[in-house]
C-alpha cells in the first residue's frame, strides 16, 4: 500500500488535546468525526475537526501533554482510501492517477508528468522530456499548466494526457 500524505499536525492548542491541522489535500471532506489515519505515531482517530480555525482533536487525546506526543506528525491515506472517501467532480482528477502519465500532442510523445507543483495561478505539471526529444537537444523538463487552454483531454485508465501549445512551451524552455 502506497501512503499519501494528506495532513500535518501541529503544536497543541488549549487545554483539552486539540492541535493545529494543516491540510495537504485536496479534499478537506476525508476528515470528519470518526474517519482513521495512519499516522507517524500509531493509527489515529478523529474525534473533531474545525477546517476554519485549523484545529483537530484525535480520540483518546484529551490534554496538552498527550497531544504534544503527536506533533509534527502526518496523516497518511492509501490512493483506495482516498478514492472510496472522496468523490471527484467532472475534470478533477487526483495527483496520483496524473502523475507518471505520458504527454502527447499530435500524437507525439513529449514526456511523462513527473510531479505537479502548485502555484498562485494553477496546478503545473512538470513533465520530463522523452529521450527522443532531448536527443534533438530539447529541454529535460518543461511545464505545462494544468488548464483547458493547454490540457485537452485527461485518460486515467490508459495514463495518457493529450496537449495543445506544449510542444511549443518546451522548445522554448
Amino acid at each position: 500500500m502506497k501512503k499519501l500524505a494528506v495532513a500535518r499536525l501541529g503544536r497543541s492548542v488549549g487545554l483539552k488535546g486539540h492541535m493545529r491541522f494543516f491540510n495537504l489535500s485536496d479534499f478537506p471532506e476525508q476528515f470528519r468525526k470518526g474517519s482513521t489515519f495512519v499516522s507517524d505515531r500509531g493509527i489515529v482517530t478523529i474525534e473533531s475537526f474545525d477546517l476554519q480555525r485549523g484545529t483537530i482533536k484525535l480520540e483518546g487525546v484529551n490534554t496538552p501533554e498527550e497531544a504534544k506526543k503527536y506533533t509534527n506528525a502526518y496523516l497518511y491515506s492509501s490512493e483506495e482510501e482516498t478514492k472510496r472517501s472522496v468523490e471527484l467532480q467532472e475534470g478533477e482528477y487526483f495527483w496520483f492517477d496524473i502523475i507518471g502519465a505520458q504527454v502527447y500532442e499530435n500524437g507525439v510523445v513529449l514526456g511523462t508528468v513527473k510531479e505537479i507543483q502548485r502555484l498562485p495561478a494553477s496546478d503545473y505539471l512538470v513533465i520530463e522530456t522523452s529521450e527522443e526529444l532531448q536527443k534533438k537537444g530539447l529541454a529535460k523538463s518543461f511545464l505545462i499548466p494544468f488548464i483547458d487552454e493547454f490540457i485537452q483531454d485527461v485518460d486515467i485508465e490508459k495514463k495518457e494526457i493529450s496537449a495543445q501549445g506544449a510542444k511549443a512551451i518546451l522548445e522554448a524552455s
